[in-house]
């Protein structure tokens, strides 16, 4: 059975980064492709990135796009959300989930996903 395991969420303030980590256990994240979401209060979970199995392709939404980047190691079965300049849109729990699709920025494409860790951008 596949476990997620998220961490590096936290409290930050505008202009602030954080990185967020998901680790791997169970299952090789070699052969899956990855991915990055996050539902705000009251919203629905959306797409924030993915980053195909062979680290060759990654994707983004517009919102993030030139803020956020998405990496892995493999060795260590761990995908990265690095996240700088932001913003309190960006608050919500973010969620790491794992896809036998090359790569998807639909969330009903992922197979198993983390519990969550919440980011909170204050202004």
């Amino acid at each position: 059975q596949v476990q997620l395991v998220e961490s590096g969420g936290g409290y930050v303030q505008t202009g602030g980064s954080l990185r967020l980590s998901c680790a791997a256990s169970g299952r090789l994240l070699s052969t899956d492709a990855m991915g990055w979401f996050r539902q705000a209060p009251g919203k629905e979970r959306e797409f924030v990135a993915a980053i195909s199995r062979s680290v060759t392709r990654t994707y983004y939404a517009d919102s993030v796009k030139g803020r956020f980047a998405i990496s892995r190691d493999n060795a260590k079965s761990t995908v990265y959300l690095q996240m700088n300049s932001l913003k309190p849109e960006d608050t919500a729990v973010y969620y790491c989930a794992g896809t036998t699709y090359q790569s998807s920025t639909f969330a009903s494409h992922y197979n198993y996903w983390g519990q969550g860790t919440q980011v909170t951008v204050s202004s």
